[in-house]
């Protein structure tokens, strides 16, 4: 992607120039972000989705005694009518589940991957929302179809409703308001408050248009859920090491245990000794003195695919011969997340040490989901080898050429 070149998506701005004014600062209204667009799924295709224990979905009800949530699967049945206003149906991770959908998230790589996180797509009768409420993420909210009201506001006062289901503001006070029509989309950054009602709108056959809104969102760790992860994997990854097998000849490393042969009797055995708080401060530091095990666990952590989602194995057999000739290509699952660094590739909770020609084209795989023929062909014995193991978990699939 040329990050300098103006899009009708950013309202005429390149990506630097977006990234630069807007990301983490200010909303964005842009109408026609993408003239003329339909929605990616039918509403049935929608339900269907909703029903699947592989999919995160939820169905938010108001009424006048308050509001109700009800969390997924949602066989169709147990929907309310489309005649009854005010209720939501959210379906998260649309994108790993429909092609198009994935399509359309590729649009926002101008953000780091590391960042992006899924499409979730919103479907609405008439009066139906969240209520007003701030996200700790940044968020692209697309109308695919219908008419939807917003209400946004640099929200102070972010104190919620008690009683409720959902994290909804108490004192919600907005400064604008638009509406958006298929097409149009609105960025918000993080803790920037919102509330979006449905509107009945009429298609151009003069049908009533579903309300269908796709949020593009990101992900954004928290500075103690990122520690206490990246702790976890450490101590992993330090014990892993203190464990593994030695070279013949030589002696495996014990590991280093704490020790106290100097330790005097007490009068007072529930205080904790001194030497053991010095014995942990010291693990700690240890742990994170080697900057490569500290890249590595982040990349294994930041590439590790959902609870829900797995992989099924391939239905073909890799073809090595096919790849080294120059007449095959890979693709990424869109299921698979894949990053790297100066040192590392990453994959689905992987890492790998990554150096030379297999390298730059391990992270070119990275940057475009996919490899040509006449790149993979370049690759080395043992990146076609990882290819081929990555192609049997399902992580990439082999493809014959593209038809000129």
């Amino acid at each position: 992607m040329d990050v300098n070149q103006s899009l009708a998506l950013l309202a005429g701005l390149s990506p630097a120039q977006f990234m630069r004014r807007h990301w983490q600062k200010k909303p964005l209204l842009v109408r026609q972000a993408l003239p003329g667009f339909q929605p990616l799924l039918s509403r049935a295709a929608l339900f269907k989705l909703a029903a699947s224990e592989q999919v995160e979905s939820r169905l938010i009800v108001q009424q006048a005694k308050g509001w109700r949530m009800k969390q997924g699967p949602l066989a169709p049945r147990s929907l309310p009518p489309l005649s009854q206003k005010a209720w939501t149906l959210l379906v998260q991770g649309v994108d790993l589940h429909d092609a198009g959908a994935h399509e359309l998230l590729q649009q926002f790589r101008f953000v780091p991957d590391a960042r992006l996180d899924d499409l979730m797509v919103s479907f609405a009768t008439p009066g139906g929302g969240v209520g007003p409420h701030f996200d700790s993420y940044d968020v692209f909210l697309l109308q695919a179809s219908g008419r939807r009201r917003w209400k946004i506001g640099r929200q102070k006062d972010l104190s919620l409703q008690e009683g409720v289901p959902l994290k909804i503001l108490q004192n919600f006070e907005p400064e604008q308001e638009f509406v958006l029509e298929a097409g149009d989309m609105l960025y918000l950054p993080p803790r920037y408050a919102h509330d979006g009602i449905a509107e009945a709108a009429a298609s151009g056959e003069g049908k009533t248009a579903d309300c269908m809104t796709y949020s593009i969102g990101f992900r954004s760790p928290g500075r103690g859920e990122l520690a206490a992860e990246l702790l976890q994997r450490l101590a992993e990854f330090n014990e892993d090491g203190d464990g593994a097998e030695a070279p013949a000849g030589r002696a495996s490393k014990a590991p280093d245990m704490y020790r106290d042969p100097g330790q005097e009797a007490t009068a007072t055995p529930a205080a904790l000794p001194a030497d053991l708080a010095a014995f942990a401060s010291q693990a700690v530091q240890d742990a994170l003195k080697d900057p490569l095990a500290l890249a590595c666990v982040l990349g294994e952590y930041m590439t590790e695919p959902k609870p829900s989602v797995w992989f099924d194995e391939a239905a073909d057999e890799w073809d090595a011969d096919a790849a080294k000739a120059g007449r095959a290509a890979v693709r990424l699952d869109a299921r698979t997340r894949m990053m790297y660094d100066a040192d590392h590739v990453f994959i689905n909770g992987e890492s790998y040490r990554a150096k030379g020609a297999d390298a730059k084209l391990m992270r070119r795989l990275a940057d475009g989901r996919g490899l040509a023929p006449h790149e993979l062909r370049k690759a080395g014995a043992s990146a076609l080898a990882l290819l081929g193991d990555w192609h049997d978990a399902g992580w990439l699939r082999q493809e014959p050429p593209a038809k000129s």
